[in-house]
């Protein structure tokens, strides 16, 4: 059985790395099984604390990410095993009790913000991208997003924004693009970039099918 491919996709917030990442599963689709891996599923749960309590939570630091966990499914994976992944529910800041069974895959693409901050993550990764946006760009894509889809209301998107997405953007986002393979401008809207990743995750699954 061939390894699949994991592709780490970093980049601040509403930097376009879902777009890039769907672009990639665009891409590649005539390859084999594409699948993504949202770091948010991996948040820890917090079943023990009240909503107002989890509201106050730093969600951009990496200690809030279960990362054994992640580990765990993504080694299980590469083996060929399905695996139970978390559903993490934005409108109670919490896991769901529910899980999605996912099976093995041909590429598997990890994207978050914290993506390329966590060495044992980044050891299994094949692939590691960075989608770089001006901060100003990403703030204004933020805010359209946390209020028509998440429920939020302006001032409060302002206030985790300032007090802990910026802050943690600065000291573990940013400094993560050292290790990320290829640096991807302008949010991700580069079809140059994405030509070259798809026909470098195309040779890397021929090798493996040798």
């Amino acid at each position: 059985m061939k390894k699949p491919v994991i592709i780490a996709i970093a980049g601040g917030t509403a930097s376009g790395k879902t777009t890039v990442a769907n672009e990639v599963i665009e891409a590649t689709k005539d390859i084999g099984r594409v699948i993504i891996m949202r770091l948010d599923d991996y948040y820890k749960s917090h079943d023990n604390i009240s909503l107002e309590e989890r509201k106050t939570l730093n969600y951009d630091h990496p200690d809030s990410i279960d990362w054994e966990l992640l580990f765990k499914h993504l080694s299980e994976l590469k083996k060929g095993h399905e695996i139970p992944k978390p559903i993490y529910d934005f409108a109670v800041h919490n896991r769901k009790s529910e899980v999605e069974f996912i099976g093995p895959a041909d590429v598997i693409i990890v994207e978050g913000i914290l993506a390329l901050s966590e060495k044992k993550i980044r050891n299994l990764a094949d692939i590691k991208l960075y989608v770089d946006t001006p901060d100003d760009l990403r703030f204004i894509r933020r805010l359209e997003r946390d209020i028509n889809e998440r429920g939020r209301s302006v001032e409060s998107v302002i206030e985790q924004y300032q007090t802990t997405v910026r802050p943690m953007h600065i000291q573990f986002v940013e400094p993560s693009k050292r290790y990320a393979d290829i640096i991807i401008p302008n949010g991700g809207r580069n079809p140059i970039v994405i030509d070259f990743i798809s026909t470098k995750i195309s040779s890397i699954i021929r090798q493996e099918m040798l």
